[in-house]
């Protein structure tokens, strides 16, 4: 059994999350600003489908990608030596968002509903959440977006409409948050895709060490519309 939320119930201890399913560790509360930056920084993150109950997470091992370690194809850096693209912060929000919640070829539905739109919203309007966009031919190609508290980002979703503009994306966010001083992205729950990208699980004691060292550097929450993308360095 896992505890249900009320409103002004604490989350419990991340280590008596579920082994099966991986991480489950709460249901119920709310998606308030101030519950999911209590949960982002205690390692613990919501995912659930339209219709079910809030469910809070914290699996073990915990998938991350330390920004030193992405690494970029060959075509992929090709892509971005050529520079055919341009990539922004911060500048289309809610079209990222919602490009991550269009349903994906070969699944029924997403799990970005409309209440977690409208939490995310309320993040980015604080200066807590934020979108990496590529832009081809000035049409929005793709994009990623997350939350960053301290040195910590928090990676919630990506989407691409084409060929490698997510990756693009990432690349761009790599060189801010390298720029910045961030020490670790969150990428939450293990897939091939990220793996390919230089991303790795670690047992979640660990990660909960990193994210204690990293969440309390000072941190000053606002757009990062005027982050300049650096040079990003092909790695293999």
């Amino acid at each position: 059994m896992i505890p249900w939320l009320e409103h002004d119930t604490p989350f419990p201890p991340v280590q008596s999350a579920l082994g099966e399913p991986n991480g489950l560790l709460a249901a119920g509360g709310d998606l308030s600003t101030e519950r999911l930056l209590d949960a982002y920084r205690h390692g613990i993150f919501p995912w659930f489908s339209e219709g079910d109950p809030i469910l809070w997470w914290s699996p073990d091992p915990r998938m991350i990608l330390f920004p030193a370690e992405l690494k970029i194809s060959r075509s992929l850096g090709k892509t971005l030596r050529n520079r055919s693209y341009e990539a922004r912060f911060d500048s289309a929000f809610d079209e990222v968002v919602a490009g991550c919640a269009a349903p994906r070829k070969g699944e029924p539905g997403t799990w970005i509903s409309g209440a977690m739109i409208e939490a995310y919203r309320g993040l980015h309007g604080l200066g807590y959440a934020h979108s990496v966009e590529t832009w081809i031919d000035g049409d929005l190609a793709g994009g990623l977006y997350g939350v960053a508290i301290g040195r910590m980002f928090f990676g919630e979703s990506m989407f691409s409409r084409a060929r490698d503009a997510s990756k693009i994306a990432l690349a761009a966010l790599v060189a801010h948050l390298e720029s910045a001083g961030f020490g670790l992205i969150d990428c939450q729950m293990r897939t091939p895709h990220l793996e390919t990208l230089g991303a790795r699980e670690i047992p979640r004691r660990r990660f909960s060490r990193l994210l204690e060292e990293l969440i309390h550097y000072p941190h000053s929450p606002g757009s990062w519309s005027g982050a300049s993308v650096a040079q990003v360095q092909c790695r293999s």
